[in-house]
């Protein structure tokens, strides 16, 4: 016999599936049909096992698990029976969907979210900003630190809960190798290990915001920090910026201040040393805290690099954000705050219950490739590719796409205003018919009106060869986009 008839159910014995898993699925769904309803006795194991001619242990562990499930319970004496109070699904009623759209919170976000071009990879003219080129990560030398972090003496980095500590060894060469090049002496107790700058900005934000608190930012500038900030209850300040940086000076009444002094982002030009002195005079008077996003800083490519404004902070009041992102690749997610200890600890406190804390494997990783020189050789690459690239690119905008302007000393990439009849939006498009791929500047406005006349040209992600086709192509574009719209 194959086949035979259970509760009204078929029950094919020569089946793929091992019998008792047949036999469960046929007890559930006759539960679940009602044909066997609530408290109603099972035949014994030793009775369905002669019926359906299998071993009665089959019958016995399928029982078992239905108990185990809820479905069954198991009687002293009796048996099994369904369970007394499992009801039997309403299947003629229609189900009550949820109203996702009013039960998750709404932060009453209005501003445009930062959002990259789709299907620009494997395309020639990539000019995504932040896009990494695979070409420049540091592959072999990065193994052979991963390939060391899995030794005896490192494992236990790597598979131990920290709780909410961070790498000792990772943030030792933090304190010697990285942060002096910024001009920053820290000690471990003024570190936090951070996936990346946005996340070094969401505990920021979670540690010193108060509902209506008002924070000045960058207008233009980085989107991401503005959502952070306007979720976390604060009023925002949009402060201007001009070709020494950002401008306080109308800020009044501010609480916190975030900036990218550096290279500031879109524009990337540097904070001029006089608004420094100006900012962090300010700051002591006003009981002023500054967040310090050290966007770029690596990326000076004419003149000398400009000290990070922590390093000249006297009053522990700037917080400093960095990241290993920018250069290595946005998937990396790795960074780090600097800050006075009371601060470090009401962080650290806040990440242990977002994220606990950063992946072992990648900080460990990290550490021993910092310590084995291989960061100073990778950032130096790294800086020659970019400073090459964006050479080209500052010489082929004005002679191809022929807007008349001059450009900040570094970065990886460029941002242009064009003509006020350029519809920015549309030459997007334009563009990518023609392997293309740009962004628009929307994002990173927070006062209307938002301009279109504005493109942002990333150099990172492409060879240094395709970058004055690429801009000779997006001139063609721009030109023929314009033509359209007169």
């Amino acid at each position: 016999m194959t086949a035979t008839l259970l509760f009204g159910l078929d029950v094919d014995l020569a089946g793929d599936d091992p019998i008792y898993r047949q036999l469960r699925a046929a007890i559930i769904e006759a539960i679940e049909s009602g044909v066997l309803p609530p408290g109603e006795p099972l035949p014994s194991s030793r009775s369905l096992a002669e019926r359906l001619s299998v071993s009665r242990s089959t019958v016995n562990l399928t029982y078992q698990e239905l108990v185990a499930e809820g479905f069954l319970v198991a009687k002293e004496r009796v048996g099994y029976a369904v369970h007394p109070d499992l009801d039997r699904p309403q299947s003629d009623d229609e189900p009550r969907r949820v109203d996702w759209v009013n039960r998750v919170v709404d932060y009453g976000d209005f501003l445009i979210h930062l959002r990259k071009p789709h299907g620009h990879q494997g395309q020639p003219y990539p000019f995504v900003v932040g896009a990494p080129d695979p070409e420049l990560f540091p592959t072999a030398d990065w193994t052979r630190a991963l390939r060391a972090t899995m030794a005896d003496e490192h494992l236990p980095a790597l598979i131990h809960d920290h709780t909410d500590a961070d790498d000792p060894l990772f943030v030792e060469q933090l304190c010697r190798e990285v942060l002096p090049a910024r001009g920053i002496e820290a000690t471990p107790d003024e570190i936090l290990v951070t996936m990346g700058t946005q996340n070094g900005l969401r505990l920021a934000a979670a540690s010193l915001v108060h509902p209506g608190d008002r924070v000045a930012v960058e207008n233009p500038g980085y989107p991401d920090a503005a959502h952070i900030f306007i979720r976390a209850g604060a009023e925002l300040v949009p402060c201007p910026v001009d070709n020494q940086g950002v401008l306080l000076d109308a800020a009044d009444d501010i609480s916190l201040a975030i900036l990218t002094p550096g290279h500031q982002y879109p524009t990337n030009v540097t904070l001029s040393v006089a608004r420094r002195r100006q900012l962090l005079a300010r700051a002591d008077i006003d009981d002023l805290i500054i967040i310090e996003d050290d966007h770029n800083s690596e990326l000076r490519h004419l003149g000398q690099p400009v000290a990070s404004l922590k390093s000249l902070d006297r009053s522990g009041r700037v917080v400093h954000l960095g990241s290993f992102s920018e250069y290595f690749g946005p998937g990396l997610r790795l960074g780090y705050v600097v800050a006075e200890p009371a601060l470090i600890a009401k962080m650290r406190d806040i990440r242990r219950y977002d994220l606990r804390h950063p992946p072992g494997l990648i900080t460990r990783t990290m550490a021993l490739f910092i310590e084995r020189g291989d960061h100073a050789r990778a950032l130096r690459r790294f800086r020659n590719a970019i400073r090459e690239r964006w050479e080209i690119a500052v010489a082929a905008v004005p002679e191809h796409l022929e807007w008349a302007m001059a450009f900040p000393a570094g970065g990886a990439s460029l941002w242009l205003p064009g003509p006020y009849e350029l519809d920015a939006t549309a030459l997007i498009d334009e563009a990518a018919e023609l392997g293309v791929f740009i962004e628009t500047a929307a994002s990173c406005f927070l006062t209307d009106p938002v301009p279109n006349h504005i493109v942002r040209l990333g150099v990172s992600g492409l060879p240094a060869q395709s970058i004055e086709p690429g801009i000779e192509r997006l001139a063609r574009a721009a030109k023929r986009q314009m033509r359209s719209h007169k």
